[in-house]
């Protein structure tokens, strides 16, 4: 008898590491890494069936975010920046037959890269003004549309959050949060799209117990990390997912 969920070895070879690294960067430790999941299922499985084999896992790793960090958010960023992810949200979900996920995973990582090098030409000041609001709701609008592309929606968000100099635990708190919304909006979408099968349920309940341990790795770490370390760890996650999706999208 088939069973209904994927056999391939070597695709959980690389789906159990996806997950553990999505865990990880959904307790904020890592932050920039988490984009990587999709990518590395997608050697194995095409991108779309990833992202859907991804969404019980991020159910689960949202709603232990939630508990773990659920008196350090900040809500007037919240207020902001989750309406217009909504909108990202509604616009993926229209254009996902029209579009190629590896090209907007490929735009998703030239712009990451783009913010790096900037960051690194012009390094922040003390005194710098933080981005205006304007611009948060654009980011927060592209965050919207990549996450609901490629589970991508990281590193526009990370592109307005980091230069506010938030503290550690608020940055966490604040994306656990916000892309718990956007997750859970994501559910009937992608249900109407098809992409929710029994096939792609039950390979993803094979991964789930993968899920809450690489979110109690990250909370461990999150909360002892000192802020200057954490933000080099996301700026590493960023840059190697930068060159990641850039790879998929235009090289590979």
């Amino acid at each position: 008898m088939n069973l209904p969920l994927i056999t391939d070895p070597f695709f959980y070879a690389v789906a159990i590491p996806a997950v553990l690294i999505l865990g990880v960067s959904k307790s904020g430790f890592g932050a920039g890494f988490g984009s990587l999941a999709v990518p590395l299922m997608a050697l194995a499985v095409t991108v779309p069936q990833a992202a859907a084999i991804l969404m019980p896992a991020l159910l689960l790793m949202d709603l232990l975010g939630l508990a773990a960090f659920r008196k350090d958010f900040d809500p007037r960023l919240l207020r902001m920046l989750i309406p217009s992810s909504l909108v990202g949200v509604a616009i993926g979900a229209l254009l996902f037959r029209a579009l190629d996920a590896r090209t907007v995973a490929g735009i998703v990582g030239v712009f990451t890269l783009l913010f790096l090098a900037q960051r690194l030409v012009f390094p922040p000041r003390r005194d710098d003004a933080p981005p205006p609001r304007p611009v948060g709701m654009v980011l927060a609008a592209i965050g919207g549309f990549t996450s609901f592309i490629s589970h991508a929606g990281g590193p526009p968000i990370n592109a307005y959050l980091i230069p506010l100099k938030l503290k550690p635990l608020v940055f966490t708190a604040t994306m656990a949060y916000l892309f718990f919304v956007v997750n859970l909006a994501k559910w009937v979408p992608y249900a109407w799209l098809g992409l929710l099968d029994v096939r792609n349920m039950a390979t993803s309940l094979a991964l789930l117990p993968v899920a809450p341990l690489g979110v109690w790795i990250g909370i461990r770490i999150a909360r002892r990390i000192d802020p200057l370390w954490f933000y080099r760890f996301v700026y590493a996650g960023m840059f190697l997912t930068g060159i990641k999706l850039v790879w998929d999208g235009f090289l590979a």
